[in-house]
């Protein structure tokens, strides 16, 4: 499923109807039908109230009121607007035709149909469409929004100041960037998309990550194979301060199907993990609270398909010197987490990842990625999917930004990842990350589908871990410990689409 900015949709609107020729009328005729076909799966007995603005969207309103009321709905339109379209107009013209009825104050009903503004709306709305949305939300009636609920910024999801709260989101043609990133998320409802013959005028866009995407890049695993199959992983991970890190890190990565996995952790705090974890292979490392770099001893981390690195190491010269080191010298798939981004800032060695010898991706959360980035938080929102890319393209590396909903992308390719719960917002959870895009680098994929599909399934794993304990309750170990569900279904998902070709 494709994610586009407000920029794209216009230009891919253009297209349509500049270059191939298709009305813009008849375009909003189609979003109108998607509309009232929609509002009619409420399966509503009552009134409809299709709530409607002066541009573009409002005209879609229009349409889905007048093809509620020809098929015997109670629908009224409520309109907020001092000017229309020419397209908007001509729709008011054909439901007041029909004996529609107008009004300009919400009133109680069944449904409401949120036609008041549109993709390009940003910034904080009017004072009467402040009113309005406010009065939308008071009604506490299901809500079908078109396009992205209205108030909601369609390229960044930030919400200024008020926001329609939707039942369901229509997006017509393709799903806005809006409705996933930011606040969006959490006023968009349901998110549904409609084909309505927008043609697309680029090759690539952002996309969704969804479960058949993932399915498709697992390796599929023979019989007749050893551990050496799967490839070696390597953590690099924990200090005294954060001793679980490591743990959580090293537990996934044995989880997401690396063949073996060694965790590299200081000396002195190597007996923590004695049987914890009796699969792992413990590697001491110099140091007593923290890791001292020590080029011998990471030399031995070279001979790894992939390494992740900056779990719970803290901040310090020695974690920049050793990511430095691998970044220019280990040619597998390097995760860098962590300590080891905030210590590559501190100590002046980002931009060590222009030379990078080997796959590299990038796990920062916002705070991180502003360190990163030189951007205020408050930018790196505001910005979508923009700011992430370029940092992409200009270091040459994939990075994983997280948030309730991560953008990954290597300045080339961008995909979104909704799967996950509030639930992880805890300590930890970036950990257990980490290790399973190790995991599955070590397994053969690039930083870039590893990142990809531990994005997925540690969301998914989350999910599933949820329903057991809930939200509140759920600790990033849990998610370790449904990881194997989340891997299940993916292949029985997989198994299943084949066998029914």
């Amino acid at each position: 499923m494709n994610i586009l900015t407000t920029a794209q949709m216009r230009e891919a609107d253009r297209y349509t109807i500049e270059t191939l020729g298709v009305p813009s009328l008849v375009l909003m005729e189609r979003a109108g039908q998607a509309l009232a076909l929609e509002a009619e799966r409420f399966c509503v007995k009552g009134k409809i109230l299709c709530v409607c603005g002066g541009g573009n969207n409002g005209g879609d309103g229009f349409v889905c009121a007048r093809i509620l009321k020809e098929k015997g709905y109670t629908v009224e339109v409520v309109f907020f607007a001092d000017k229309t379209s020419p397209e908007c107009a001509e729709n008011m013209r054909k439901y007041l035709a029909l004996g529609g009825v107008i009004r300009t104050v919400p009133v109680p009903a069944d449904l409401v149909v949120d036609c008041l503004l549109g993709t390009g709306f940003h910034g904080k709305p009017t004072e009467a469409y402040e009113a309005a949305i406010n009065a939308v939300n008071t009604l506490s009636t299901a809500v079908l929004s078109a396009d992205i609920p209205s108030g909601v910024n369609g390229d960044n999801g930030e919400v200024a100041s008020v926001a329609v709260r939707a039942s369901k989101t229509l997006c017509i043609g393709e799903v806005k960037a809006g409705v996933y990133l930011g606040d969006g998320i959490d006023y968009a409802g349901e998110v549904l998309c409609v084909d309505i013959g927008i043609a697309l005028p680029e090759k690539t866009y952002a996309y969704l990550i969804d479960g058949e995407y993932v399915g498709g890049l697992l390796p599929k695993r023979k019989r007749n194979t050893h551990k050496g199959s799967y490839g070696k992983c390597a953590v690099v991970a924990g200090s005294a301060a954060y001793t679980g890190a490591a743990y959580l890190a090293a537990k996934a990565a044995l989880r997401s199907g690396a063949g073996y996995t060694a965790l590299f952790t200081p000396s002195g705090i190597l007996s923590h993990y004695v049987l914890k974890c009796p699969e792992l292979l413990l590697k001491p490392l110099k140091g007593g609270s923290m890791v001292e770099f020590n080029e011998a001893e990471f030399a031995s981390l070279l001979v790894y398909d992939a390494v992740a690195y900056g779990a719970g190491l803290g901040v310090s010269e020695d974690v920049a010197k050793g990511a430095e080191y691998l970044i220019e010298r280990f040619a597998g798939r390097l995760v860098l987490d962590a300590d080891a981004l905030n210590s590559l800032v501190r100590y002046g060695r980002l931009e060590a990842l222009k030379k990078k010898k080997g796959d590299v991706v990038l796990t920062p959360h916002i705070k991180e990625f502003s360190r990163l980035s030189g951007l205020s938080t408050g930018e790196i929102l505001k910005r979508g999917l923009a700011a992430p890319q370029t940092f992409a393209k200009e270091y040459g590396v994939t990075v994983l930004l997280k948030n309730a909903v991560s953008v990954l992308t290597d300045g080339k390719r961008t995909a979104v990842n909704i799967s996950g719960t509030a639930g992880q917002a805890k300590a930890g959870s970036g950990d257990v990350l980490a290790g399973a895009i190790a995991g599955l680098c070590a397994g053969g994929l690039s930083a870039y589908e590893g990142a990809l599909a531990g994005a997925y399934l540690t969301g998914k794993a989350a999910e599933y871990a949820t329903t057991a304990v809930g939200e509140y309750s759920l600790l990033a170990s849990d998610v370790i410990g449904y990881l194997s569900r989340a891997y299940s279904a993916l292949l029985a998902e997989d198994t299943n689409e084949k066998g029914n070709e």
